[in-house]
């Protein structure tokens, strides 16, 4: 099994599923050159979203720590802490802010 996120229209296989840890994240280089932040959850449901943390620049979300609110799943950005929904990408801390969210699948 591939963990797959769609880029440009096409799915882009990213790693092998055993490469993912429930609660922890992955960094992925995309085609374009964009990175990813790839995570599983507990359930085995898989999130992705762009690495790069929007208030600092730096490409760290997939090292943030995993968690929920309202039942909504999220990632605590690992410098400044601002959360960002792994579902829609928004932040939960600004609502002005948010990153971009890679349909992914695992197949």
């Amino acid at each position: 099994m591939n963990v797959q996120l769609l880029v440009a229209d096409d799915w882009f296989a990213v790693c092998a599923r055993a490469r993912l840890t429930p609660g922890r994240g992955l960094a992925a280089l995309l085609p374009d050159g964009r990175q990813a932040a790839l995570f599983l959850d507990r359930e085995g449901r898989a999130y992705a979203i762009d690495n790069r943390d929007p208030f600092t620049g730096a490409a760290v979300l997939s090292r943030g720590l995993l968690g929920s609110a309202d039942g909504r799943p999220f990632v605590a950005s690992p410098l400044l802490k601002q959360r960002f929904d792994l579902e829609t990408g928004r932040c939960l801390d600004d609502e002005e802010v948010s990153v971009a969210v890679h349909p992914v699948r695992i197949a």
